[in-house]
């Protein structure tokens, strides 16, 4: 099921510009309009966008902590902030671009939408950071304060997005240069040709001969293509082999990125599909049945990795706009970052097929499209 729909109102201020500075931060149910969470604080000398960003920041954390997979409507009167997060204007200053890779990282791409009010509709937020920078003055951090509980009001339906066209038919000239993902899936090791389950949780196994040669012929592959920028990894053996033999061929460094770690397969590591059948029949069941289910003794689903896969890619994309970036991860992370990019239900999955050392790859566009290019391509290892 999907997750709860929160509003978030944020701003922030400075006395001064740059001078003492904080920032407030409301979150609301987004069906009611009942006020449900705030935050607010004094942080020293700063500027007005810098406070409003960390103000973004803390409202999203905010909405974050009650629901992790929340729908969250971002509404500020900062168009600066709200056109920079929307993807729409870029971020040139260097205090602005750190603050700005954090907020995409609180929660997954998808699942933010953000839009401009005018200041008379942010009253709660402006309240809240000048409560901030008063309690600063007097020498101390705000404190949240008893209030008597208000009527709820109708909350005001999110503002129309402006009409993006849609990856698959514009091209570059009509949303500016994508960031392209090559998803690259690691080289076989020993549990690869029997399909037993191999995650996050196991013997975290290293590439087999067979795995270092398609690592290889990957590697090849890409240099004579030419076009990859950076490479980004799952942290596992198999997948620092693979991204370490690509980068050294294309004289780039490998930068690690825990998010694109595989699922941890909890008590089933190691077995087959057969093995767990016969030994675990309803958790394995439930587990084919619901992204929210877990494998035996493991604590993570397939919901829970799309969200830690969704913080990742936002972070990489986040650093490195516009570029061509190799990701080298596993089986699931793949595929969810495929299936997100589709705008796919969670069982689509099951319906991909991903071989070892095979090329997937995604370009993401800075209004928030996304058009897959390619899946499944292994023909440098003919």
């Amino acid at each position: 099921m999907a997750g709860r729909r929160f509003i978030v109102e944020a701003d922030g201020g400075s006395r001064g510009n740059p001078g003492p500075a904080g920032y407030g931060a409301v979150v609301r149910d987004g069906d009611t309009g009942q006020i449900i969470a705030e935050a607010a604080e004094y942080i020293g000398r700063a500027t007005n966008n810098v406070a409003e960003y960390k103000g973004l920041i803390a409202g999203l954390r905010a909405a974050h902590e009650l629901d992790p997979e929340a729908r969250v409507d971002v509404r500020m009167d900062s168009k600066l902030v709200v056109e920079q997060m929307s993807g729409r204007w870029k971020i040139k200053h260097p205090d602005m671009q750190p603050l700005a890779a954090e907020a995409a990282t609180v929660l997954p791409r998808s699942q933010v939408k953000y839009s401009w009010i005018p200041r008379e509709k942010n009253k709660d937020a402006d309240r809240l950071a000048n409560e901030a920078m008063d309690a600063g003055k007097a020498g101390r951090q705000w404190e949240p304060k008893a209030r008597p509980a208000a009527p709820v009001a109708p909350v005001d339906e999110p503002l129309p997005a402006p009409a993006a066209p849609k990856a698959g038919w514009a091209g570059p000239a009509d949303l500016g240069t994508p960031t392209t993902f090559v998803l690259l899936r690691h080289g076989e090791t020993h549990l690869t040709p029997e399909k037993r389950f191999s995650g996050s949780g196991g013997s975290d196994p290293a590439l087999s001969e067979k795995g270092l040669w398609q690592a290889a012929r990957a590697a090849e592959s890409l240099a004579a293509r030419g076009t990859v920028q950076a490479v980004v990894s799952s942290p596992m053996q198999r997948t620092r082999q693979t991204a370490e033999a690509v980068a050294t061929r294309l004289g780039l460094e490998v930068r690690y990125e825990d998010g694109l770690r595989e699922l941890d397969f909890g008590d089933w590591e190691g077995l087959t599909f057969a093995e767990v059948q016969e030994r675990h029949p309803e958790d394995l069941a439930a587990w084919l049945g619901s992204a929210k289910a877990k494998p035996t003794g493991s604590t993570e689903s397939f919901t829970t990795l799309t969200h830690r896969a969704g913080v990742a890619r936002d972070k990489v994309l986040a650093r490195y706009a516009g570029k061509t970036v190799l990701v080298v991860s596993h089986v699931s992370p793949i595929k969810t970052l495929v299936r997100l990019a589709l705008g796919a239900p969670p069982d689509s999955l099951y319906r991909m097929e991903l071989s070892a050392a095979s090329f997937c790859a995604v370009q993401y566009y800075a209004d928030g499209n996304a058009s897959v290019r390619l899946l499944n391509d292994t023909s440098h290892l003919r």
